[in-house]
Protein backbone atom coordinates (compact mmCIF):
# COMPACT_ATOMS: atom_id res chain seq x y z
CA UNK A 1 0.00 0.00 0.00
CA UNK A 2 1.21 3.20 -1.03
CA UNK A 3 -0.08 6.70 -2.12
CA UNK A 4 1.26 6.79 -5.58
CA UNK A 5 3.51 9.72 -6.21
CA UNK A 6 1.55 12.97 -7.59
CA UNK A 7 -1.24 11.82 -6.24
CA UNK A 8 -1.18 14.42 -3.43
CA UNK A 9 1.45 17.89 -4.14
CA UNK A 10 2.15 21.24 -3.32
CA UNK A 11 0.91 23.09 -0.16
CA UNK A 12 -1.43 20.29 -0.21
CA UNK A 13 1.36 18.09 1.44
CA UNK A 14 1.75 20.05 5.00
CA UNK A 15 -1.09 17.69 6.01
CA UNK A 16 0.29 15.15 5.57
CA UNK A 17 3.33 16.36 7.85
CA UNK A 18 0.75 17.28 10.10
CA UNK A 19 -1.14 14.38 10.18
CA UNK A 20 2.25 11.98 10.32
CA UNK A 21 3.43 14.39 13.38
CA UNK A 22 0.79 13.38 15.42
CA UNK A 23 1.44 9.68 14.63
CA UNK A 24 4.83 10.29 15.34
CA UNK A 25 3.42 11.98 18.86
CA UNK A 26 1.68 8.85 19.80
CA UNK A 27 3.78 6.17 19.18
CA UNK A 28 6.45 7.88 21.78
CA UNK A 29 4.00 7.74 23.99
CA UNK A 30 3.22 3.72 23.44
CA UNK A 31 7.29 3.49 23.14
CA UNK A 32 8.23 5.22 26.47
CA UNK A 33 4.93 2.90 28.31
CA UNK A 34 6.53 -0.14 26.84
CA UNK A 35 9.76 0.89 28.13
CA UNK A 36 8.35 1.28 31.65
CA UNK A 37 6.59 -1.86 30.98
CA UNK A 38 9.58 -4.33 29.86
CA UNK A 39 12.47 -2.60 29.06
CA UNK A 40 15.03 -1.17 26.14
CA UNK A 41 16.14 -4.88 25.20
CA UNK A 42 12.96 -6.20 24.86
CA UNK A 43 11.79 -2.52 22.90
CA UNK A 44 14.46 -3.06 20.69
CA UNK A 45 14.33 -7.35 19.62
CA UNK A 46 10.83 -6.86 19.15
CA UNK A 47 10.67 -3.86 16.94
CA UNK A 48 13.47 -5.42 14.77
CA UNK A 49 11.24 -8.81 14.47
CA UNK A 50 8.70 -6.00 13.23
CA UNK A 51 10.80 -4.34 10.94
CA UNK A 52 11.79 -7.57 9.22
CA UNK A 53 8.26 -9.12 8.87
CA UNK A 54 7.29 -5.53 7.23
CA UNK A 55 9.50 -5.39 4.93
CA UNK A 56 9.00 -9.17 3.81
CA UNK A 57 5.13 -7.78 3.79
CA UNK A 58 6.30 -5.40 1.10
CA UNK A 59 8.88 -6.72 -0.76
CA UNK A 60 8.45 -10.76 -0.70
CA UNK A 61 5.11 -11.19 -0.52
CA UNK A 62 2.57 -10.36 -3.37
CA UNK A 63 1.44 -6.95 -4.40
CA UNK A 64 -1.26 -6.24 -7.05
CA UNK A 65 -1.70 -2.56 -8.17
CA UNK A 66 -5.40 -1.72 -8.36
CA UNK A 67 -6.98 1.48 -8.56
CA UNK A 68 -5.54 4.51 -6.81
CA UNK A 69 -2.48 2.16 -4.52
CA UNK A 70 -1.40 -1.09 -4.45
CA UNK A 71 -3.07 -4.17 -2.41
CA UNK A 72 -0.36 -5.31 0.48
CA UNK A 73 -0.27 -7.82 2.56
CA UNK A 74 0.14 -5.62 5.86
CA UNK A 75 -0.56 -7.75 8.38
CA UNK A 76 -1.03 -4.67 10.98
CA UNK A 77 -3.18 -7.27 13.77
CA UNK A 78 -0.61 -9.90 13.83
CA UNK A 79 2.24 -7.46 14.36
CA UNK A 80 0.40 -5.89 17.19
CA UNK A 81 -1.27 -9.18 18.91
CA UNK A 82 2.34 -10.74 18.41
CA UNK A 83 4.96 -8.04 19.27
CA UNK A 84 2.70 -5.45 21.05
CA UNK A 85 1.66 -2.14 19.46
CA UNK A 86 4.60 -0.13 20.16
CA UNK A 87 7.21 -2.41 18.44
CA UNK A 88 4.25 -2.60 15.84
CA UNK A 89 4.65 1.05 15.30
CA UNK A 90 8.24 1.04 14.27
CA UNK A 91 8.03 -1.90 12.42
CA UNK A 92 5.81 -0.06 10.29
CA UNK A 93 7.37 2.80 10.34
CA UNK A 94 10.98 1.40 9.49
CA UNK A 95 9.85 -1.20 7.05
CA UNK A 96 8.63 1.81 5.15
CA UNK A 97 11.44 3.89 5.27
CA UNK A 98 13.28 1.05 4.37
CA UNK A 99 11.53 0.46 0.92
CA UNK A 100 11.36 3.95 0.38
CA UNK A 101 15.27 4.38 0.76
CA UNK A 102 16.29 1.12 -1.33
CA UNK A 103 13.62 0.01 -3.49
CA UNK A 104 11.11 2.62 -4.40
CA UNK A 105 12.54 6.61 -3.64
CA UNK A 106 9.96 7.81 -5.94
CA UNK A 107 8.03 7.09 -2.86
CA UNK A 108 10.02 8.94 -0.37
CA UNK A 109 7.97 12.63 -1.01
CA UNK A 110 4.44 10.50 0.17
CA UNK A 111 6.18 9.10 3.23
CA UNK A 112 4.19 11.11 5.49
CA UNK A 113 0.87 9.82 3.95
CA UNK A 114 2.17 6.44 4.35
CA UNK A 115 3.11 6.42 7.62
CA UNK A 116 -0.22 8.18 8.62
CA UNK A 117 -1.58 5.73 6.93
CA UNK A 118 -0.58 2.28 8.44
CA UNK A 119 0.12 3.78 11.85
CA UNK A 120 -3.12 5.41 13.01
CA UNK A 121 -5.65 2.35 11.90
CA UNK A 122 -2.87 0.60 14.34
CA UNK A 123 -3.89 2.68 16.95
CA UNK A 124 -7.71 2.13 16.25
CA UNK A 125 -7.15 -1.69 16.90
CA UNK A 126 -4.88 -1.13 19.69
CA UNK A 127 -7.74 1.35 21.58
CA UNK A 128 -10.51 -1.50 20.31
CA UNK A 129 -8.32 -4.25 21.61
CA UNK A 130 -9.06 -2.99 25.24
CA UNK A 131 -13.06 -2.93 24.31
CA UNK A 132 -13.54 -6.57 22.49
CA UNK A 133 -10.80 -8.63 24.35
CA UNK A 134 -11.82 -9.21 28.20
CA UNK A 135 -9.23 -8.07 30.59
CA UNK A 136 -8.02 -11.44 31.50
CA UNK A 137 -7.76 -12.98 28.95
CA UNK A 138 -4.43 -13.51 26.38
CA UNK A 139 -4.45 -12.75 23.12
CA UNK A 140 -3.36 -16.68 22.54
CA UNK A 141 -6.71 -16.76 23.82
CA UNK A 142 -8.57 -15.07 21.12
CA UNK A 143 -11.60 -15.81 19.25
CA UNK A 144 -11.93 -16.33 15.28
CA UNK A 145 -14.63 -13.11 15.46
CA UNK A 146 -12.42 -10.95 17.73
CA UNK A 147 -9.48 -11.49 15.42
CA UNK A 148 -11.94 -10.63 12.37
CA UNK A 149 -12.76 -7.66 14.04
CA UNK A 150 -9.69 -6.20 14.57
CA UNK A 151 -8.63 -6.67 10.80
CA UNK A 152 -11.87 -5.64 9.93
CA UNK A 153 -10.89 -2.05 11.86
CA UNK A 154 -7.25 -2.15 10.52
CA UNK A 155 -7.55 -2.72 7.12
CA UNK A 156 -10.62 -1.09 6.87
CA UNK A 157 -8.63 2.07 8.12
CA UNK A 158 -5.94 1.89 5.63
CA UNK A 159 -8.22 1.73 2.84
CA UNK A 160 -10.22 5.03 4.69
CA UNK A 161 -7.06 7.02 4.91
CA UNK A 162 -5.67 5.60 1.37
CA UNK A 163 -9.43 6.98 0.11
CA UNK A 164 -9.22 10.22 1.98
CA UNK A 165 -5.48 11.20 0.25
CA UNK A 166 -7.17 10.29 -3.14
CA UNK A 167 -9.72 12.50 -3.00
CA UNK A 168 -7.99 15.37 -1.25
CA UNK A 169 -5.40 15.01 -3.54
CA UNK A 170 -7.13 14.70 -7.17
CA UNK A 171 -10.82 15.70 -6.30
CA UNK A 172 -14.00 13.75 -6.92
CA UNK A 173 -14.03 13.37 -10.42
CA UNK A 174 -15.32 10.29 -11.23
CA UNK A 175 -12.59 8.36 -12.80
CA UNK A 176 -11.01 8.74 -9.15
CA UNK A 177 -13.71 8.05 -7.50
CA UNK A 178 -14.43 4.70 -9.84
CA UNK A 179 -10.08 4.13 -8.96
CA UNK A 180 -10.64 4.69 -5.24
CA UNK A 181 -13.82 2.18 -4.83
CA UNK A 182 -11.46 -0.59 -7.15
CA UNK A 183 -8.98 -0.19 -4.33
CA UNK A 184 -11.60 -0.39 -1.61
CA UNK A 185 -12.90 -3.46 -2.72
CA UNK A 186 -9.71 -5.41 -3.72
CA UNK A 187 -7.95 -4.34 -0.32
CA UNK A 188 -11.04 -5.67 1.74
CA UNK A 189 -10.62 -9.33 0.44
CA UNK A 190 -7.28 -9.38 2.59
CA UNK A 191 -9.96 -9.99 5.61
CA UNK A 192 -10.10 -13.56 4.30
CA UNK A 193 -6.60 -14.07 5.01
CA UNK A 194 -5.39 -11.79 7.75
CA UNK A 195 -7.99 -13.66 10.62
CA UNK A 196 -6.83 -16.55 9.42
CA UNK A 197 -3.31 -16.07 9.72
CA UNK A 198 -3.79 -14.15 13.56
CA UNK A 199 -5.18 -17.17 14.42
CA UNK A 200 -2.52 -19.69 12.98
CA UNK A 201 0.26 -17.32 14.60
CA UNK A 202 -1.41 -17.31 17.91
CA UNK A 203 -2.10 -21.26 17.73
CA UNK A 204 2.03 -21.51 17.21
CA UNK A 205 2.41 -18.92 20.39
CA UNK A 206 0.12 -20.88 22.49
CA UNK A 207 2.48 -23.51 22.01
CA UNK A 208 5.64 -21.93 22.56
CA UNK A 209 5.43 -21.21 25.91
CA UNK A 210 8.71 -21.15 26.80
CA UNK A 211 8.31 -17.69 25.25
CA UNK A 212 6.41 -16.03 27.69
CA UNK A 213 8.49 -13.72 30.24
CA UNK A 214 11.18 -13.69 27.33
CA UNK A 215 10.71 -10.25 26.30
CA UNK A 216 10.43 -10.96 22.47
CA UNK A 217 7.01 -11.27 22.21
CA UNK A 218 4.07 -8.92 23.67
CA UNK A 219 3.26 -8.75 27.64
CA UNK A 220 -0.03 -9.64 26.67
CA UNK A 221 0.22 -12.74 24.31
CA UNK A 222 0.29 -15.87 27.11
CA UNK A 223 -0.49 -13.84 29.94
CA UNK A 224 -4.09 -11.74 31.05
CA UNK A 225 -3.69 -8.08 32.42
Amino acid sequence: MHIEPGVVTGAKLALSYATAAGAVGYSAKLIWESLAEKGVGSLIARSAMATVAVFVFFEVLPTFPVGVSEVHFILGTTLLLLLGTAPAAIGLALGLLAQGLFFAPADLPQYAMNLTTLLVPLFGIHLLAKKIIAPHTPYVDLTYMQALKLSAAYQGGVVAWVAFWALYGSGFGAENLSNVLTFGAAYMLILLLEPIVDLAVLAGAKALRGLEGSGLVAPRLHAAE
